[in-house]
């Protein structure tokens, strides 16, 4: 038995209040019928797949605040109704009526919603760390905290699950010097680091990169994130604003994080939350030695 989790950023732009970098893990038997789950949640929702050629189903674009306005111009269509406009507006946006621009973004919240529950019911997990914009980064070539985090608390499910379970990362691909300097991040982190020694018997030390277009597990986590950017406040110095609107999605959110078993510390057991709120991207040592 094996994990994959699939792992994608929100906010690096700087135009969100947080940046966030989640996970999604998938149990590998569940991978297939959760990918086809939700290409038949396409088929059901827009009539076709949206994503058939150059459209991709990112958050940004299918939870923004226009798709939210555009939705509540007309009242609910049913859903058979529904599936034939938003098709018709795939099919010719520029000259889409009224009806089908509603009928679009309804199926596009709808779409978001059965995501996120289809997630959950094949076992998926998620995993985030949110950072304030503008945080202070480690220096060249170090791993990132938030990346740490990320590994760190994927190890304790992956020991949660099993000592023989094993986990493979696949990220969203970036520029080619980009996913470079990650893989010598992470190779110096799993080699290097006493941690990352320990957690490379049940992690793949070499990530995965995919692109998002392509890959059903990308486009789950790419929502997580999102939603955790705009909608999800998880520590009280989490003081940003948060887009009300987003308030069901950010509980689908909340209920898919992973909680660890019990673990010692400080001398009292404890399960350990998988969203975490950083405040610095820097190591414990390297902030020690600025």
């Amino acid at each position: 038995m094996g994990y994959f989790l699939f792992v994608d950023e929100s906010g690096s732009d700087g135009s969100p209040p947080y940046q966030v970098l989640a996970g999604v893990s998938v149990q590998d038997s569940h991978l297939w019928p959760l990918t086809t789950r939700l290409q038949k949640e396409e088929v059901r929702q827009f009539g076709c797949r949206y994503t058939a050629g150059p459209r991709e189903l990112k958050a940004k674009r299918i939870l923004n605040a226009k798709t939210f306005r555009l939705a509540q111009q007309l009242p609910l269509f049913p859903l058979p109704t529904r599936a034939v406009l938003a098709e018709r507006a795939l099919q010719d946006g520029s000259s889409a009526t009224r009806r089908e621009l509603t009928a679009l973004a309804q199926a596009k919240l709808a779409y978001a919603e059965r995501v996120l529950g289809i997630a959950l019911e094949e076992g998926c997990h998620a995993f985030a760390s949110a950072v304030q914009q503008g945080s202070p980064e480690p220096d060249p070539g170090a791993l990132r905290k938030d990346y740490n985090y990320l590994l760190e608390r994927f190890f304790y499910y992956l020991e949660d699950s099993g000592p023989d379970v094993q986990g493979a990362i696949v990220c969203d691909e970036l520029e080619k010097s980009r996913c470079c300097i990650l893989i010598d991040q992470f190779g110096s982190y799993f080699s290097r680091t006493r941690n990352g020694i320990a957690r490379s018997q049940q992690i793949i030390p070499e990530p995965f990169f995919v692109h998002s277009h392509l890959t059903t597990g990308i486009q789950v986590v790419d929502l997580v994130a999102y939603v955790v950017s705009w909608g999800l406040r998880f520590d009280s110095e989490m003081r940003e604003p948060v887009r009300p609107e987003l308030a069901d999605f950010a509980g689908q959110v909340s209920r898919l994080e992973y909680r660890t078993s019990p673990r010692m510390l400080a001398g009292r057991s404890v399960r350990i939350h998988c969203f975490k709120y950083i405040d610095d991207l820097r190591s414990v040592r390297e902030r020690r030695a600025h």
